[in-house]
């Protein structure tokens, strides 16, 4: 990349190993493979799947993009991998240090993949590499080679691919290379089609359409942050005004494509003078130096389920689905959870739900809790006013970021410190507790700060 933004899609995610799907008719589950790998490469060309059936709906796709398929993993793919229309697993990583190939490939669950009843491709990660690019180099060889093996291993699992997806992370002034590669692999990985991945700034390029036109499909990334300047600059991970104009200028090119969407988030790291020092992702938490300043940027979903919903309901030509970036799995902390994705992936808005709730302990002591019982994370300040009738406070106190403040004899508020209070979907956070010198009822209000 010659931009200088700081991107990470499931295309350009994460180093520490963080996945997309093809829109298929419910047909594939029972085709042969011949039958299915033509369904696809129909989906993909952009014909109807069925005659009569017009326009198929906007394909909803998912990558899974960890190198580790741990427990959380493999849970969240058996729950939720069949909500998609198709699951893009990354399958290896090349990279050249040194300007000498490096392999890092995945240990897939093909038992796990295979039992989906939803089409499944696999992704091929590649490095930046500034050239030469020839038909039949070493790096050439290389990346048919392993994209080979790689198809081979999956038809040695009888799991069908949908697609092996091509992530090269390509400069600008190489796209023409890039080209060249496509035009060497495709044939080799026939009948499996060739997709690749794309930047919003490869639009302006006339090497662009040559480059998408000699693949069979390809995917537009248009999340990622310029480098930013200062700790109080705006920052969005995906500008939705900007992801509609490159999205209307990627259909201009005439190839079936699809869009990847985040779900993730960053945090962002600036010296004390307000100087951006760098970010960190998913993963183990960064050994940042002393007095940084710390601040996240996550996915919008809101603007992104509006985003969605306008393409659901008036497509641009050529454009197929979206392709989140990336499955939702427990333990995530940079991630949206599950109930984000899936209402946007139901085409909602996801709701927002915030309850305060007491729960009696003993005579005259009460304990107070928050419940996020919406589908969105929350991240605010807040106040929790507490009232009561005929009785007294006689202690009390704050938990987990909150502070209680006495306000007279029959009320008290629960109110965030220095941060805001954050909350999953689903999580619930005892804020403190009072003892009242009579058993009664405490009457709760939730106040945004």
């Amino acid at each position: 990349m010659e931009t200088g933004a700081l991107s990470s899609s499931c295309l350009r995610g994460p180093i520490n190993g963080f996945g997309f799907l093809l829109a298929s008719s419910p047909t594939i589950l029972k085709a042969t493979l011949p039958l299915r790998l033509l369904l696809v490469a129909l989906a993909l060309t952009g014909l109807p799947c069925g005659a009569g059936a017009g326009e198929p709906p906007l394909a909803q796709e998912v990558y899974v993009w960890q190198r580790a398929w741990t427990p959380p993993v493999k849970t969240a793919l058996r729950q939720h991998g069949e909500t998609f229309s198709n699951v893009v697993a990354l399958a290896a990583e090349v990279s050249w240090p040194q300007g000498r190939p490096q392999i890092v490939r995945v240990p897939l669950d093909f038992e796990l993949l295979r039992s989906l009843k939803t089409p499944v491709g696999l992704a091929l990660r590649v490095g930046s590499y500034p050239g030469p690019f020839a038909p039949e180099d070493q790096a050439a060889r290389l990346l048919t080679s392993l994209a080979k093996e790689l198809i081979s291993q999956a038809t040695t699992h009888h799991l069908p691919l949908s697609e092996l997806q091509l992530d090269f992370d390509c400069a600008e002034s190489k796209l023409a290379g890039y080209r060249v590669w496509i035009e060497a692999l495709r044939p080799r990985v026939a009948p499996v089609p060739l997709t690749l991945t794309a930047l919003p700034s490869w639009l302006k390029r006339t090497e662009f359409v040559p480059l998408v036109r000699a693949a069979d499909g390809f995917v537009l990334q248009v999340h990622s942050i310029e480098r930013p300047k200062r700790f109080d600059a705006p920052f969005t991970l995906c500008d939705p005004a900007a992801a509609r104009l490159a999205v209307a200028r990627a259909a201009q090119a005439g190839v079936p494509f699809r869009v990847a969407l985040p779900t993730y988030g960053y945090v962002l790291a600036f010296a004390s003078e307000g100087k951006f020092v760098g970010l960190s992702a998913e993963g183990p938490a960064k050994d940042w130096p002393e007095n940084v300043k710390l601040r996240e940027v996550r996915a919008e979903a809101p603007a992104l389920a509006e985003l969605v919903q306008g393409w659901a309901a008036n497509r641009p030509p050529n454009l197929r689905g979206v392709i989140w970036y990336r499955l939702p799995v427990e333990g995530d902390l940079l991630n949206w959870r599950w109930p984000t994705l899936g209402a946007i992936v139901a085409l909602r808005s996801p709701r927002e739900s915030l309850q305060a709730a007491t729960r009696r302990i003993a005579a005259g002591l009460i304990e107070v809790s928050l419940t996020n019982a919406g589908e969105l994370d929350l991240s605010s300040r807040l106040t929790v006013a507490a009232r009561w009738r005929e009785a007294r406070l006689v202690a009390g106190d704050a938990l987990r970021g909150f502070e209680l403040v006495e306000v007279n004899a029959a009320a008290a508020r629960f109110q965030t410190l220095t941060q805001p209070c954050l909350l999953g979907p689903g999580d619930v956070r005892i804020i403190g507790w009072l003892r009242l010198d009579h058993d009664v009822e405490v009457q709760l209000e939730i106040q945004r700060n």
